[in-house]
């Protein structure tokens, strides 16, 4: 096997491989080589080759998003790196584990104005969640002449071991670092950065490794739940006549049915989930929206809990967190094992441990429940707004909103949805979805920046036919996630394109004016017809019903390549529609 003959290469790559890392992405650059030799030379990993780092990043994210394990990347040195930030963050605040493998320049080299060269210590230190500053190589230690081809001369026997006992302090010191990193994003779930400083020459190479790192064990405590704390839930559960639970981001199939049947029979009990929850019931409230938007200030009030029990990621809807931030619940809990967000500024309890243990524990204790007719008085008003929803559709133009409904209801079974963020996502909330889909969006930071390259991520990584559905403006800004030569044939894109940024038309702002459509809408008249081209993506378009409904009928036949379906919709009205359905369905 052939390694690069750099010590420190050779101990990272080792290291990630005794960490079972396997997915490394790879972004071109010269100061990176000797990291591209080691991996690319192994069979153990499955490497990949793109050029644009931030959507490197992002595609890596998506492959670790799907297959649950730590996912590396790795750049030359200077501006590359930073092109990472955004996936970055979004992998501190959705739990996903990564690790960034930057090559550096010499310290020496730093800050003297030589090229491709920023100060990359710690640059990721508010969003990461381990830094490891590695050092730099003796240089030429591996050449030094043994003990027994010196001469008798002491002075140069004692120079020896003072090199060899240098080479031996940093190279323990890097594989302490090393380690300390890969286990942190394993146990943590999140992004850590290794710099990896390397001196020319960078391509030579050697059929012989000279080191022998030694992975260290990740110490894993197991968490418990507080006995006394436990009990003092389920005293204010047994009082508690109106109980709300509220679940954001969550892997699929993540929470033991039986727990969700137990929850979702107790009359006490609202149980709002999102899109993003992954979680199913015909006693559940998904469609947020659709219940909170139109209500009165007197129906806010009696739906205002005295328990809000929290878990999973982040939350989409607005409205639920104006209405939670101004009809606070008594008492908030969070559930997670890292962390807890005081979102509705009422954080009473972080209750460390798993939503999975902390309901096996409580559910088992409960022997009673306030009598309550909470359930049962806001599932008539989910009944009525689901009946107003159908009727609201069946009149409206073609639109942002009608298209929703018609897409939504064509993906496949037992398929992977992706979703962009801004309109997509906030669309996506309206609908029942399909219970056997696999919901998907960028939700840690809520950036357009990256939501193709994440699909395009997850689509390689899952054995699943993968649908991604995003705006323009988000598909455009990402358009160099489709440089990438690893995109399976089923991969589908769908791109509701309303000639601009139509969030913003549905937020408030001085409409139809120069100032607002060049500045906020950003209209515009692009299409994906030459992008589909140029990447050799299948290509069609609808700019009404009948159109979208013929194309929909095959989208998600097998094919020889990737798909990408364009849909115009009339930039002027969405907003209206939108806005009007809220008043309709009240």
């Amino acid at each position: 096997m052939v390694y690069s003959k750099i010590p420190l290469a050779q101990t990272v790559v080792q290291l990630c491989k005794l960490k079972n890392i396997k997915h490394i992405v790879i972004s071109p650059g010269s100061r990176n080589a000797p990291l591209t030799i080691g991996f690319t030379n192994d069979d153990f990993f499955t490497c990949y080759s793109i050029v644009d780092e931030r959507c490197a990043a992002f595609f890596g994210l998506g492959i670790a998003q799907q297959t649950k394990e730590t996912v590396a990347m790795i750049c030359t040195s200077g501006s590359a790196l930073l092109n990472y930030y955004p996936a970055i963050s979004e992998a501190f605040y959705s739990d996903i584990p990564l690790v960034v493998l930057s090559a550096d320049r010499p310290k020496h080299l730093i800050n003297v104005g030589d090229g491709q060269t920023i100060n990359q210590k710690n640059v990721f230190e508010n969003h990461i969640l381990y830094s490891a500053n590695l050092k730099l190589d003796l240089k030429d230690e591996n050449k030094l002449p043994q003990k027994e081809e010196l001469p008798i001369f002491k002075s140069l026997e004692n120079k020896l071991e003072r090199m060899l006992g240098l080479q031996q302090g940093i190279q323990s010191f890097n594989e302490t670092e090393i380690n300390t990193a890969l286990n942190l994003a394993k146990l943590k779930k999140g992004p850590v950065h290794i710099n990896v400083p390397f001196d020319e020459p960078l391509y030579e190479l050697t059929d012989t490794l000279t080191v022998n790192p030694k992975a260290e064990a990740i110490d894993i405590k197991p968490l418990k739940i507080d006995a006394t704390e436990l009990d003092d839930c389920l005293d204010e559960w047994y009082v508690a006549k109106r109980k709300m639970i509220l679940v954001g981001v969550l892997e699929p199939n993540s929470i033991e049915q039986q727990f969700l049947e137990d929850l979702a029979n107790d009359d006490g009990v609202l149980i709002f989930t999102e899109t993003t929850s992954n979680l199913h019931h015909p006693n559940f409230f998904p469609s947020i929206d659709k219940i909170i938007a139109p209500l009165s200030e007197k129906e806010l009030k009696d739906l205002q809990p005295d328990i809000l029990l929290t878990f999973g990621g982040m939350i989409v809807s607005k409205k639920v967190k104006a209405f939670l931030r101004k009809h606070k619940p008594k008492q908030h809990w969070h559930l997670d094992e890292k962390k807890a967000y005081d979102t509705f500024f009422c954080l009473t309890k972080h209750i460390e441990v798993s939503p999975n243990q902390f309901l096996s524990a409580f559910l088992s204790k409960i022997t009673h429940v306030a009598k309550s007719n909470y359930f049962e008085s806001w599932t008539l008003i989910k009944k009525h707004r689901s009946k107003k929803h159908l009727e609201y559709i069946k009149q409206i133009p073609f639109s942002d909103f009608k298209v929703f409904n018609n897409v939504l209801k064509a993906i496949p079974n037992k398929t992977i949805l992706q979703l962009g963020n801004s309109s997509a996502i906030r669309y996506a909330q309206l609908f029942n979805l399909n219970p056997s889909l696999e919901v998907f969006c960028n939700r840690g930071t809520s950036g357009i920046d990256g939501s193709t390259s994440t699909a395009i991520g997850c689509s390689v990584a899952a054995n699943k036919q993968t649908t991604f559905i995003t705006g323009d403006l988000s598909f455009f800004y990402d358009s160099n996630g489709l440089w990438n030569s690893y995109i399976p044939n089923n991969f589908r894109i769908i791109v509701i394109n309303n000639q601009g940024g139509g969030i913003f038309r549905i937020l408030p702002g001085h409409k139809n004016t120069d100032n607002f459509e060049n500045y906020f809408e950003t209209t515009h008249h692009l299409t994906a017809k030459h992008l589909s081209d140029m990447y050799s993506f299948e290509y069609n378009k609808a700019s009404n019903e009948t159109e979208l409904s013929e194309l929909l009928k095959d989208f998600f036949n097998e094919s020889n390549s990737p798909k990408l379906l364009e849909i115009f919709t009339p930039r002027t009205e969405n907003d209206s529609i939108l806005i009007d359905y809220f008043n309709y369905i009240k």
